[in-house]
Parts: structure tokens; C-alpha cells; sequence
């Protein structure tokens, strides 16, 4: 019930904020590639960075 005063970590917001980019480039794409590729560029840097930090966060 209260899970929206949860505070959410950096990797959870990042997860979403990946989520979001993904679905938004596949509904580009159909339409307007151009945009589709830049939304799925933005997408795969923050999966860079989420893949990092999950990395960091293991050792």
C-alpha cells in the first residue's frame, strides 16, 4: 500500500528509466526510425551503466 514512499535505489530507477526507453523506441519505430534509433542509443548507455553498476555492487 505504501510502496509509493519507498525510496527506490539508483539501479531500480535506472531499470525503469531503461524499460521506459526500450518501450518507447519499439513504438518510435514504427513510425520513425530515425528517432527510434536515437531513443534505443540513450537505452543501451544507461544499460552500460547499470551493467556497472551491478558489477561494482558484487565485489
Amino acid at each position: 500500500m505504501f510502496d509509493w514512499f519507498k525510496k527506490k535505489n539508483k539501479l531500480e530507477r535506472l531499470r525503469e528509466k531503461y524499460k521506459y526507453l526500450m518501450k518507447k523506441s519499439y513504438r518510435q519505430a514504427l513510425f520513425n526510425k530515425k528517432e527510434s534509433d536515437k531513443t534505443n542509443r540513450k537505452a543501451r548507455k544507461i544499460l552500460l551503466e547499470l551493467r556497472k553498476l551491478e558489477l561494482n555492487s558484487l565485489h
